[in-house]
């Protein structure tokens, strides 16, 4: 990846992160779970899915699902970006005049399925992309998981039912990091060895840095992972990652900002964003 196209990467990512921690002065969000996914859905919407605002309704196209849906703001901050509908939407979050609020809903455009009740999201997207299989269109499925949602038993299920269908056009992503609700996920009920258990169930499978653009290049740059099998890319990640404050905390995964506090946390954003940058150089 050239320095340029990371730099491209890397303003858009801070665009996000600055919707998505405004959206939290509007009522409240789950910013920690929207920002540890943040990199992860602007790298897919960039420079991986097949689908703009111009082909919604090409036969042909890739379909993303976000499955653990109280990350939206991440989403509708990305499509926002991404010219799927005016940024300006983003300032009726929770208002009774538009559709953007808590979880994903069709009606906001680049949105493929209502989400909220974690599980569900894996199914439906292979539903989909063996309907791709069948019509013989290149078209792939995407689906955005949380690691706390793998305790939901319909998921493994899932992984099963993909793997004997040899669904090779499904690609499933991990949101590794770490946290369900306000626990550490080896806290309630251990996932490791992760990568392990995915190929177990059938799965080519890979594990990278959730923040890391060179690694998600590396990673997505030749899909499936392995012809005749799904393919499953574990990115451990950071939740809450751009605001140190509430980085990796327990009680933070919902936040209800005052205008005051939200001058705070977009200084610190854009504080923390220099010093990386920094750094990197």
């Amino acid at each position: 990846m050239t320095s340029s196209q990371r730099e491209k990467l890397q303003a858009r990512s801070l665009r996000v992160r600055e919707h998505i921690i405004r959206m939290s002065a509007r009522g409240g969000c789950f910013v920690g779970a929207a920002l540890s996914c943040a990199d992860m859905l602007v790298y897919l919407y960039s420079d991986v899915l097949r689908v703009s605002p111009a082909s919604l309704d090409d036969p042909d196209r890739d379909y993303f699902f976000l499955s653990k849906g109280h990350a939206v703001p991440a989403l509708y901050s990305t499509l926002a970006e991404l010219n799927f509908f005016n940024v300006s939407r983003l300032h009726n979050h929770l208002k009774t005049i538009d559709s953007i609020y808590w979880h994903p809903n069709q009606a906001v455009p680049g949105v493929e399925f209502h989400s909220g009740s974690l599980g569900h999201g894996l199914a439906v997207a292979e539903g989909v992309a063996l309907d791709l299989k069948m019509l013989g269109t290149p078209g792939r499925a995407f689906v955005l998981l949380g690691d706390g949602e793998l305790n939901e038993g319909s998921v493994w299920e899932a992984l099963l039912v993909a793997a004997a269908h040899r669904l090779d056009n499904l690609v499933v992503l991990v949101d590794r990091n770490g946290f369900q609700a306000n626990m550490r996920t080896e806290d309630l009920i251990p996932l490791e060895p992760l990568d392990a258990k995915f190929r177990s169930f059938g799965w080519a499978t890979r594990r990278i840095n959730g923040h890391d653009f060179d690694a998600m290049e590396r990673a997505f740059a030749s899909l499936p992972l392995k012809r005749g099998q799904p393919s499953a890319v574990i990115c451990d990640t950071v939740r809450g990652k751009g605001l140190p404050s509430i980085e990796q905390k327990a009680d933070m995964w919902f936040v209800n900002s005052s205008q005051h506090e939200l001058d705070l946390l977009l200084r610190e954003l854009h504080h923390g964003a220099v010093k990386e940058n920094t750094d990197v150089r």
